[in-house]
C-alpha cells in the first residue's frame, strides 16, 4: 500500500489484482484494482444493526467481510494476488489468541475511557498521543484493570483491521501495522514499542508483530481460499486506518498535500516534513515512508447531518444555499457529547442553536460551522510546526455536495492565508 508490492503470484498468466476492503463507521466496501490503480470491480455492504451487547458489532463486521468476499466476481478471484483491510482508528477488541474467543469489546473509535487516563498519563510522556480517553491504550488499560489481569493469559489486543485480517490468515500472536498501532503507543520513529510501554504488565497483550501497511503477513487460510476460489498464492497483507487509506487513494505524497475525509466524522491528514503530536489537541503523526502524515479526527461530520435531515432533504436544501455568502450562524455540530480534535474535550456539548425558521439557512450554518472546524484543524497543525497546507483533496460522502465544497474552499482559503484547492479525484472511493 505504501510501496508497490506483488507478494502473490499471477493466475494462468493473467495480470495480478489487489483487493482492498474499507471498514468505515457505517459500512464496508471493497475495490479490486490492478497495478495501475484501475478499478476492475467494487461493491459495498451496510452493517447489520448490532443487537444486544458490543459483540454485535464484531458479528456485523465479520458478516460484512465475508459478504464482500462473495461479492467479488468469481472470474476475478483466481487473479487476486493480495488482500488488505483498513479499519477505523482506535477501534479495538480483546481476543483469546488460542481460541479466537472475543474477551472484550469491540471498543469503538469514539468511546472514551477516562477511568484509565490517570494510569496512562503516569507512564507515558506528557501530551503523548495515548494521553486521550479514546486512545487504544486507555481502552486496553481499562479492560486490564476491570479484569484484574486474570484473563490475560492468552489475551491479545487487536485493532479492527488486525482482527478482520486475522479471520483471513489465522496467524497466532497478533499482527498489526504501524498506523493502527500508533494510538496504543507504538513509536513509528523508533520502529518499536517504547520502553515505558513494554515495562507495563499489560504489554504482553500488545500485537507481537507490527508491520508496514501493505507488508505481507501470511497466506490466505486454506478454508477461505477454497470456499471463495482464490489462488493458492494469494497473500494477506498488513492493513491501515480508514483515513490513511483515504489519503493513499489520492496518490499524492508531496509535503503540503492534505486529504479531508468527510464521512460520519471529519478527519484531516496533511503530508508534513515534520513530525507533530500533541494529545491536548488530538493531533498525531502517522509514518508515510520518509515523511509524516499529520492530522486528527473530529466527531463532527455526516453523523450530525443524518440526525437532522434525510439524504433527499440535504440535496434539496443545498440547492437554496449561496456558498459565496458566509453564514452568520455559529454552531459546533456534534452527534453527542465529546470532541477529539481540534480540541480534545470529552465533555464538550453539541451546539446547534438557535435554529432559524428556514431549514436551508439552518443547513447552511451547520455546513459552514463544520468547515470552520476543518479550517481550525489545519491552522492548528501549522501552529504546531507542520508543513503548511497547499492543496486539499476530499474523500467521503460529503465530497459529493458541491455547495459544501464551495463553502469549504472559501473558509479554508481564509484559514490558510491562501486559496486552498479542493479536489475530488475520481480514485477516492472512501
Amino acid at each position: 500500500m505504501l510501496s508497490q508490492q506483488n507478494p502473490g503470484g499471477e493466475s494462468a498468466g493473467t495480470p495480478p489484482l489487489y483487493l482492498g476492503i474499507d471498514f468505515g463507521t457505517s459500512g464496508a466496501r471493497y475495490a479490486l484494482i490492478d497495478e495501475h490503480g484501475a478499478i476492475h470491480s467494487e461493491g459495498k455492504r451496510a452493517y447489520c444493526a448490532p443487537v444486544g451487547d458490543a459483540a454485535g458489532w464484531a458479528s456485523s463486521w465479520r458478516a460484512a467481510l465475508f459478504q464482500l468476499l462473495a461479492d467479488v466476481p468469481p472470474a476475478h478471484r483466481p487473479s487476486v494476488s493480495s488482500i488488505s483491510i483498513d479499519g477505523t482508528s482506535a477501534t479495538a477488541l480483546i481476543v483469546d489468541s488460542e481460541t479466537g474467543e472475543l474477551l472484550g469489546g469491540p471498543f469503538l473509535y469514539n468511546e472514551g475511557f477516562p477511568d484509565a487516563l490517570p494510569a496512562v498519563e503516569s507512564v507515558a510522556p506528557a501530551n503523548h498521543t495515548v494521553c486521550s480517553p479514546t486512545s487504544t491504550l486507555c481502552k486496553l488499560v481499562s479492560w486490564w484493570a476491570a479484569s484484574g489481569g486474570a484473563a490475560a493469559g492468552a489475551a491479545v489486543l487487536m485493532h479492527q483491521s488486525d482482527w478482520l485480517l486475522w479471520l483471513l490468515h489465522g496467524r497466532p500472536g497478533g499482527v498489526s501495522d504501524y498506523n493502527s498501532a500508533l494510538k496504543v503507543g507504538y513509536d513509528p520513529e523508533l520502529g518499536a514499542y517504547p520502553g515505558w510501554l513494554t515495562s507495563q504488565p499489560y504489554s504482553r497483550m500488545l500485537p507481537a508483530a507490527v508491520r508496514p501497511p501493505g507488508a505481507p503477513v501470511a497466506a490466505l487460510r486454506d478454508d477461505v481460499r477454497s470456499q471463495y476460489g482464490f489462488s493458492e498464492d494469494c497473500v494477506v497483507c498488513a492493513g491501515t486506518t480508514d483515513s490513511i487509506a483515504a489519503f493513499l487513494a489520492a496518490r499524492r505524497s508531496e509535503p503540503g498535500t492534505a486529504v479531508t475525509s468527510l464521512g460520519s466524522t471529519l478527519a484531516i491528514k496533511l503530508v508534513s516534513r515534520v513530525h507533530v503530536a500533541d494529545a491536548r489537541f488530538g493531533v498525531y503523526s502517522h509514518r508515510l515512508d520518509d515523511v509524516w502524515l499529520v492530522g486528527g479526527a473530529s466527531n463532527t461530520g455526516g453523523a450530525v447531518l443524518r440526525q437532522l435531515f434525510t439524504d433527499d432533504q440535504l440535496a434539496a436544501l443545498s440547492e437554496h444555499i449561496d456558498p459565496a455568502v458566509p453564514s452568520p450562524l455559529d454552531y459546533y455540530p456534534l452527534p453527542k457529547k465529546g470532541e477529539r480534535f481540534p480540541v480534545s474535550d470529552p465533555d464538550m456539548m453539541p451546539r446547534l442553536q438557535p435554529r432559524p425558521g428556514s431549514d436551508a439557512e439552518y443547513l447552511h450554518g451547520i455546513l459552514e460551522s463544520i468547515a470552520r472546524i476543518e479550517a481550525k484543524g489545519y491552522s492548528l497543525l501549522k501552529e504546531l510546526g507542520a508543513t503548511a497546507v497547499e492543496e486539499v483533496f476530499t474523500a467521503g460522502g460529503g465530497a459529493q455536495n458541491d455547495r459544501w465544497t464551495a463553502i469549504r474552499e472559501r473558509v479554508l482559503g481564509v484559514a490558510s492565508g491562501r486559496p486552498s484547492r479542493l479536489r475530488r479525484p475520481m480514485e477516492l472511493h472512501c
